[in-house]
């Protein structure tokens, strides 16, 4: 019994909203794609409950009491969430489409989502992709952003995120290299090889190198003869011969496969960072954007 009271209450309230809003029982009647008289019941059976007048009704007007209109703006609320549900409801069960607005970093562009994109669009046609590319942090939520993808977690209330899987960091060089100056077997060997360093563009400060020792990880900061601030530029100096560097597996990979980097002192690697999708929250419910975030969970974990 109390479950049909219940839900007479809030068909009640519903009416009460709608009616107060449209100053009409029949206009608020075909919003509600019900009967005039079912709206009318419903407001009548709440004011019986409350034990208050919500209307003053005339034979040509319908205006709301002192009591109404205080209770009126709460109705609304209730009815705003509810026709909110029933939007979630139906983005749930619509196509993805429309612009999807990605924002990436250059070597997470380049080595796994634009890579990604044409298989991607090939399962969602009606999905357009406008990928933007910049090493730098940007305001997600301020730019009109559905989904940025970035390397570790970012302190940003409005956003929820995703761990899509872990970022690999070792060391690397060319073959040619390696065959001249010889292959360290232990990160304290590193001290009598060239290497070559990266700086963030974001800080300008230099690149601590991440190591796994027995059960520690230590970092160090070796004397680099190059240094430079983009992951890609720091790639080609090393298939040039330029010295060791470290690199996140991710962006090393093309490279290893064509033979023109190989890892070193792969059994000190580590795995410091994630590769991490943010979305703003009022975003989550979008079909695009939630088939983008299932279809990255999907080449990254392949």
């Amino acid at each position: 019994m109390k479950e049909q009271m219940g839900l007479d209450r809030l068909t009640g309230l519903i009416a009460f909203a709608r009616a107060g809003s449209m100053g009409s029982f029949t206009a608020a009647a075909r919003a509600l794609s019900i009967s005039p008289s079912a709206v009318s019941k419903s407001v009548q059976r709440l004011e019986l409950r409350l034990g208050v007048s919500l209307f003053t009704r005339t034979t040509r007007s319908l205006t709301l009491t002192p009591e109404g209109r205080d209770l009126h703006e709460r109705a609304l609320k209730l009815l705003r969430d509810a026709e909110e549900i029933e939007q979630v409801a139906i983005m749930a069960r619509a196509v993805p489409s429309g612009t999807l607005r990605i924002a990436v970093s250059l070597p997470i562009a380049l080595h796994l989502i634009a890579p990604a994109l044409p298989a991607f669009r090939k399962r969602y046609p009606d999905v357009i992709v406008d990928l933007r590319v910049n090493d730098q942090i940007i305001d997600i939520v301020e730019q009109g952003i559905d989904v940025a993808v970035r390397i570790g977690e970012l302190a940003d209330s409005r956003l929820l995120s995703r761990r899509l899987g872990p970022y690999r960091l070792c060391a690397f060089a060319a073959p040619g290299y390696l065959a001249m100056r010889g292959t360290p077997s232990h990160p304290n060997e590193l001290e009598g090889h060239a290497t070559v360093n990266f700086r963030y563009q974001s800080t300008g400060q230099i690149y601590r190198w991440p190591f796994r020792i027995g059960s520690r990880e230590v970092e160090i900061v070796p004397a680099s003869g190059i240094i430079v601030d983009a992951s890609e530029a720091l790639a080609s100096t090393l298939v040039a011969g330029g010295g060791i560097g470290i690199l996140g597996t991710l962006i090393a990979a093309p490279y290893v496969a064509r033979g023109e980097l190989v890892p070193v002192l792969p059994a000190f690697a580590v795995e410091r960072n994630d590769i991490t999708a943010l979305w703003p929250e009022s975003r989550g419910s979008n079909p695009a954007v939630r088939a983008f975030l299932n279809y990255l969970q999907e080449i990254v974990v392949s």
